[in-house]
C-alpha cells in the first residue's frame, strides 16, 4: 500500500466518497447447495470469484480469517488517510446463510471484532462495545440467493445487525433460470423482496444481460419491468453482463458454438438505455464485475466501462435519475464547489412496492443534485406484525403485467419503518462537524428524520421503526428513539 506524500493529502478519495467507509471480507470456498450455475467459474476460491480478484488475494494472505480481513482493510484505510470510524461492512464470496449456523455467528462476530479491535466472548458482547468503539459498523450487507432467504433467515441477519441484502436475480424469466440451472423462480424474486422490505433492509439485486437464451431486447424490456412491476422496485442493482469464465459450463458451451456473449458495443448500447430507465430512488452500485482479463475467455474485458458510458452522458448533457450519479461527492469532485448551487429543497417521491407505500425523501438542489435521503416504508399489519412475512403477497399470482392493488392503509392498520438514512458527500469522523454545504455532519440527516415522523403523524402510524446499524444506534437513542427486543429484531422504536 503506497502512502500519500502529506498528510493532508487522501489517497484513492472516491473509496468514502459517498458517505461511509466500505470494508469487504472473503468468504471461504463453499459450493452453492444447488450445484453451479452455467456461467460460475470453477477456480477453487470462492464461486463466481478469481484467485486474482482483490478481495480473494487479500482474504487469501489470511487463510479467509474475518477478524485478519477486517483489522487488515482498516489499517490500509488509515494508511491512505481515510476516516475509518464509519463503517459499512460487506460479506462476499457466496451464499452466506447457506453456511454452517456456527460459522455464520463466528464470522459476523469476528467481523465485530476487528472493527473493535479486540475480541469478545460473544456476538452480543461484540455488537454491544461497537455501538461505541472508534470503527462503528454503520451498516452491514450480506449477499444471498432469493431461495435462501426465509423469514427465519432475516431474524438472524437483524441479529446480526444486517441493514442491506444483495440478491442474485440475474434475469426474471423462469425459462433462463432452468436453462444456466440458477435453481430458483421468479417467485422466489418476489418472495424475498417482500419479506426484506417489510423488514426495513435496503434491497439490491444483481443483475446479468447476456444470458443464455437472453438478447439485448429482452434484457432491456426485463429490465424495464424490475421498475415498472410492483412486486420488484429494488432500492439498488448492479449491473454484471454475462463473461465465459474458465471451468464453467458456459465455457463448454461457447467453444462448440452453442453461446456467443454480447459485443463491447452491443453491451455498452444496453447499459446505455438501462441507466436511462433507472427511477431516482434506485442505486446503480457497479457496472462491470472486477475480473482480471486473463480470466476471461470471451466477452468484454473492459472494467471501467461505466466511467467512459457517465463521461459521455455529461459531455451530452444527459440527465440521469439513479442516485449514484447525482451524488454530491462525485459532482464537487467533477466540476468543484463553486459551481455548486447552495439553494436546497425537499423532494418527495411516493410509489407502490410490494403491497406497501414507499416514500422516498431527498434533499436536492436545482442542479438536482443528491445530498442526502431517507427511505421510509408503510405497509399493512397485515405483512405481520414481525415484519417478516406479507401474507398477502407471499405465493400470490400475478397477471402478466404484474398488476396488484395495495391493501387499504387505515389509522391502526399501518406500520412504519425506515429502512434507509443516509447523508452523502466525503466520509467525516465521527464528532467532526461539516464545513460546507457539501458536507455531512451539517444536520441533514435530522431534519430528513423529523419529516419522515411528520408523514407518519400523517398517516397515523403509531409506531416508527428504523432498521439500524449497531454503529447508529447512539445517534437514534439522542433523537428519543429505543432498542427493541432481540425476539423484535433489534430496531430502534419511537411511538
Amino acid at each position: 500500500m503506497i502512502p500519500p506524500k502529506n498528510k493532508d493529502e487522501v489517497r484513492k478519495p472516491s473509496k468514502t466518497i459517498s458517505g461511509i467507509t466500505p470494508v469487504a471480507v472473503m468468504l471461504p470456498p463453499r459450493k452453492c447447495d444447488h450445484g453451479a450455475c452455467v456461467y460460475c467459474p470453477n477456480l477453487d476460491v470462492p464461486q463466481s470469484y478469481t484467485p486474482k480478484s482483490p478481495v480473494v488475494m487479500r482474504a487469501c494472505l489470511v487463510k479467509y480469517d474475518a477478524f485478519k480481513q477486517v483489522v487488515g482493510r482498516l489499517e490500509a484505510f488509515r494508511v491512505m488517510h481515510h476516516p475509518v470510524e464509519k463503517i459499512e461492512l460487506i460479506i462476499m464470496g457466496g451464499t452466506f446463510l447457506q453456511y454452517p449456523e456456527k460459522f455464520q455467528t463466528r464470522f459476523i462476530k469476528n467481523c465485530y471484532d476487528g472493527m473493535n479491535g479486540k475480541k469478545s466472548k460473544t456476538l452480543e458482547q461484540a455488537k454491544k462495545l461497537n455501538e461505541k468503539a472508534k470503527s462503528r459498523c454503520v451498516a452491514l450487507c450480506i449477499e444471498t440467493r432469493p431461495d435462501a432467504c426465509s423469514g427465519g433467515d432475516i431474524k438472524k441477519m437483524r441479529r446480526w445487525g444486517a441493514t442491506r441484502v444483495e440478491l442474485g436475480v440475474q434475469i426474471i424469466d423462469d425459462k433462463i433460470y432452468k436453462k444456466v440451472n440458477r435453481g430458483h423462480t421468479i417467485q422466489d424474486v418476489v418472495d424475498a423482496t417482500a419479506r426484506l422490505r417489510n423488514a426495513g433492509f435496503k434491497v439490491g439485486y444483481h443483475l446479468m444481460p447476456g444470458l443464455p437464451g437472453s438478447t439485448p431486447k429482452k434484457d432491456l424490456k426485463l429490465f424495464n419491468k424490475i421498475f415498472s412491476d410492483e412486486r420488484f422496485k429494488p432500492d439498488q442493482i448492479k449491473i454484471y453482463p454475462c463473461q465465459v469464465m474458465p471451468g464453467s459450463e458456459l465455457e463448454n458451451w461457447y467453444w462448440k458454438g452453442k453461446y456467443k456473449p454480447y459485443t463491447k458495443e452491443k453491451i455498452q448500447k444496453l447499459i446505455v438505455e438501462m441507466m436511462k430507465i433507472v427511477p431516482r430512488y434506485c442505486r446503480v452500485m457497479r457496472v462491470m464485475r472486477e475480473i482480471p482479463p486473463e480470466y476471461i475467455v470471451a466477452g468484454t474485458k473492459k472494467i471501467d466501462l461505466r466511467k467512459d458510458i457517465e463521461e459521455d452522458f455529461r459531455k451530452e448533457k444527459v440527465k440521469l435519475e439513479e442516485i449514484r450519479y447525482r451524488e454530491i461527492g462525485f459532482f464537487i469532485r467533477e466540476f468543484g464547489l463553486d459551481k455548486l448551487n447552495k439553494d436546497l429543497r425537499l423532494k418527495i417521491t411516493k410509489y407502490s412496492a410490494s403491497e406497501g407505500e414507499e416514500y422516498f425523501l431527498e434533499v436536492i438542489n436545482k442542479q438536482d443534485i443528491l445530498f442526502g435521503l431517507l427511505r421510509l416504508r408503510i405497509a399493512p399489519k397485515s405483512a405481520s406484525p414481525d415484519f417478516f412475512a406479507p401474507k398477502k403477497l407471499i405465493g400470490k399470482k400475478f397477471d402478466k403485467q404484474g398488476s396488484t392493488q395495495v391493501a387499504g392503509l387505515e389509522g391502526d392498520n399501518k406500520i412504519g419503518i425506515i429502512r434507509e438514512l443516509h447523508v452523502y458527500g466525503q466520509s467525516l469522523g465521527l464528532g467532526k462537524k461539516g464545513k460546507n454545504i457539501g458536507s455531512q455532519h451539517t444536520g441533514m440527516g435530522k431534519k430528513l428524520l423529523e419529516k419522515a415522523e411528520e408523514i407518519c403523524k400523517k398517516e397515523k402510524v403509531d409506531e416508527l421503526k428504523i432498521i439500524s446499524g449497531v454503529g447508529v444506534r447512539e445517534y437514534y437513542k439522542k433523537l428519543g428513539y429505543k432498542l427493541s427486543s432481540k425476539e423484535s429484531g433489534e430496531y430502534v422504536i419511537k411511538r
